[in-house]
């Protein structure tokens, strides 16, 4: 596989989500609130996390496990489209809580642990920082 425009508008979106994640999650936490932080690192995730789905839906990978293309990894999809849905249907409902615990729950399941996946060897972007940059494998 090699870096195909597509594949560059996904990672970019999937790295400025990794970035913005935690901006988001973590300005309304402490004693010093930054709801207007909150509220634009938050928009500006969505759109990321909006992005990065709908990008992957088009890559496909047929040297790994796959079903006509789709490995495992693409069933974050979507998780990450109902996770979203869900975070604003809680804020149109004004449940912060379940807003919350959503939107934690999709960073550590789409950015984190997705993210520790596409660092595998196997994968395109392990393949470029293990054996290309680094050298290790």
């Amino acid at each position: 596989m090699q870096l195909t425009p597509l594949i560059a508008v996904h990672m970019t979106a999937a790295i400025g989500a990794v970035i913005l994640g935690p901006f988001a999650l973590w300005a309304r936490m402490g004693a010093m609130q930054r709801p207007w932080l909150h509220r634009a690192a938050g928009y500006a995730y969505v759109t990321f996390m909006l992005l990065a789905a709908g990008t992957a839906c088009f890559i496909l990978d047929f040297n790994l496990p796959n079903f006509h293309g789709l490995t495992a990894i693409h069933l974050l999809i979507p998780v990450t489209l109902l996770s979203l849905w869900a975070a604003f249907r809680a804020l149109i409902r004004r449940d912060f809580v379940t807003h919350r615990i959503t939107m934690q729950s999709l960073y550590v399941s789409a950015c984190v642990i997705a993210g520790g996946f596409t660092l595998l060897p196997s994968r395109y972007l392990g393949q470029l920082i293990w054996h290309e940059w680094l050298g290790w494998i």
